[in-house]
């Protein structure tokens, strides 16, 4: 049975909500625990779907998983399966950060495609080339990639692209390699640097995390540890945009806002009120009707690709006109097709959208395409007259947990329904 959520207009968001663990670093987190044989504990999990999905793909390949609250609990064998092909394997693009750890430990693997949002192509090229370049083999066959190697040795690589996955995959192989491997054009992510700190706690030898050169020693043997996740910056990004939408007063705890000076300096510019609290917290204040500002997608510490349909739904809502320029994921802006059906004033040209802010939206039926995409239409349900129906909600139970709870907490009124849509 489909489900979706009724968001009455007209809300104005006040209060405090926390932010649990980054769902973009738990995924890989959890992908690490495969390195060591023995019992990882992960702490501050965000309870959300993709979370028990990746535990399905860990036990697929031998290890006992246990995801009690908000801490999973991974114990890895000393024999494991290097076959990654369940079905959990379909449903979230994460599950692909098996392979490094895999070809690393076992010097071989056979992992599933994955699936995940649908937003745009995002190859495995510079995953696989990143193998080879240690000294595996990698095709695709049968719907999987196939990776095989008599031993992994150090190499220099460098990224034509400064991608998550292929630097996490590529990092998490050449921890166990004979030899120093450097990874230039790296991300440089604060879930990259959460990850090299797992790592490390583990007994890596990882230098340069949160710069654009990583340096890898490779070592012969990792132990498992206990890790703590980093906070969600994308969680804590939505509420800022959400206090900024409803012109309201939200206190952010559980993320460093440094992580964010980018996001929060726009809304300052959008005429937002921002404090910020060392590395806990902020405070958004929105008196008055946003202001529009410009926005561009780029590698952090540019503005994040996940971001871009928050930013469209506050331009949506501004005064004045928008420019947002998407350079990461050509199909992000499938999502000014539903907030038009909302009466949202935009245009797209290529990379670029023109977004006219009108005074206030109107309700309709839409249809979440991804994660954010569905998150940014619920906040646009709030500033839109009547009720707005939001279609396709598992893609938000996959990015935020309790979020129609919090909601309601903070002053909206939402509620889950069940039923399926009259669209097709």
């Amino acid at each position: 049975m489909s489900e979706h959520f009724d968001v009455h207009g007209g809300a104005r968001l006040v209060g405090e909500v926390d932010v649990v663990g980054a769902k973009n670093s738990v995924l890989k987190l959890m992908a690490a625990a495969l390195l060591a044989e023995g019992t990882t504990t992960i702490t501050n999990c965000p309870q959300i779907l993709d979370v028990p999905l990746m535990g399905d793909v860990l036990r697929s390949v031998g290890c006992d998983v246990v995801i009690d609250g908000d801490t999973a609990k991974i114990t890895t064998p000393a024999e494991l399966s290097h076959r990654a092909d369940s079905a959990a394997m379909g449903k979230l693009r994460a599950s692909v950060c098996v392979l490094g750890p895999l070809v690393g430990r076992l010097k071989q693997a056979v992992v599933a495609l994955p699936g995940g949002d649908a937003i745009g192509s995002r190859p495995l090229d510079m995953h696989q080339n990143g193998l080879r370049k240690l000294g595996a083999t990698s095709t695709i066959e049968h719907g999987c990639v196939v990776a095989k190697a008599d031993g992994l040795h150090g190499a220099q690589i460098w990224l034509d692209f400064p991608s998550v996955g292929a630097t996490e995959n590529i990092l998490m192989a050449a921890v166990l390699a004979e030899g120093t491997t450097v990874i230039d054009n790296a991300a440089r992510e604060p879930e990259i640097v959460d990850i090299c700190t797992m790592l490390t706690e583990m007994g890596a030898k990882v230098e340069g995390a949160g710069t654009s050169t990583l340096t890898v020693e490779g070592v012969e043997k990792l132990h498992p540890t206990e890790h703590r996740v980093i906070g969600d910056r994308i969680v804590g990004a939505t509420w800022a945009f959400a206090a900024a939408m409803t012109r309201g007063d939200l206190t952010v705890r559980g993320v460093n806002p440094h992580y964010l000076d980018l996001v929060l300096d726009k809304l300052r510019l959008a005429g937002a009120e921002v404090e910020t609290f060392d590395d806990k917290g902020f405070r958004i204040v929105q008196n008055e009707r946003p202001k529009a500002v410009d926005w561009v997608t780029l590698p952090y510490p540019g503005f994040a690709t996940d971001l871009q349909p928050f930013a469209v739904a506050l331009s949506a809502v501004s005064e004045g006109t928008s420019m947002i320029t998407e350079n990461i994921y050509e199909a992000r802006f499938r999502f000014i097709e539903e907030m038009m059906r909302l009466s949202g004033d935009a245009r797209t040209d290529g990379h670029h959208a023109v977004v006219r802010g009108v005074e206030k939206l109107s309700s309709a039926p839409v249809w979440a395409a991804d994660i954010r995409a569905g998150a940014g239409l619920v906040l646009a349900g709030l500033c839109a007259d009547g009720v707005t129906e939001v279609w396709d909600v598992f893609h938000i139970d996959r990015g935020y947990p309790h979020f129609v709870e919090n909601l309601n907490r903070l002053g909206a009124r939402i509620e889950r329904v069940a039923g399926e849509p009259e669209r097709a």
